[in-house]
């Protein structure tokens, strides 16, 4: 679920009110989403689903902005140049318990075979008329959504 919409824009100063958790919805130039699909392991958010690239901030002084560079780096060698916040969702931890993330939103128009993957299974770019179909986290699905204004 949508908990607020952001303006956008680069922060240099953590809060305590800054979400813990990152992640970044990335569309390319046709309007394909890159997606992420998840490992099926116990202990993971959302596992085994279609979701965003992204992950925690490392400590509470890094903020969400060097969080999400850090994450698409480490995760599947990925960087996105105009980068900014678009929005915080709710969500459940691997735990059950509500938190809250971060997401982004920027653009990318490379081949994702390209990228070197660490982390779940597959990265792969989906066209707005497949992603009801798909497997998705809840809150990831929410957004497309909105991005698209269903």
């Amino acid at each position: 679920m949508l908990a607020a919409q952001a303006t956008g824009g680069r922060r240099d100063t953590v809060t305590s009110q800054e979400p813990k958790d990152t992640a970044a919805l990335i569309v390319n130039g046709q309007g394909e989403y890159l997606l992420h699909l998840r490992d099926n392991i116990p202990g993971i958010c959302d596992p085994g689903t279609w979701s965003f690239l992204g992950g925690n901030r490392d400590s509470d002084d890094e903020t969400p902005e060097d969080a999400i560079v850090r994450e698409l780096k480490e995760e599947a060698g990925l960087a996105v140049p105009d980068l900014r916040r678009y929005a915080v969702v709710s969500l459940r931890g691997p735990d059950g318990r509500p938190g809250e993330a971060t997401v982004f939103l920027g653009h990318w128009d490379g081949d994702v075979r390209e990228l070197a993957l660490t982390e779940g299974v597959m990265l792969h770019w989906f066209p707005a008329a497949v992603i009801p179909r798909l497997v998705m986290a809840p809150w990831a699905r929410n957004l497309i959504d909105q991005y698209e204004g269903r």
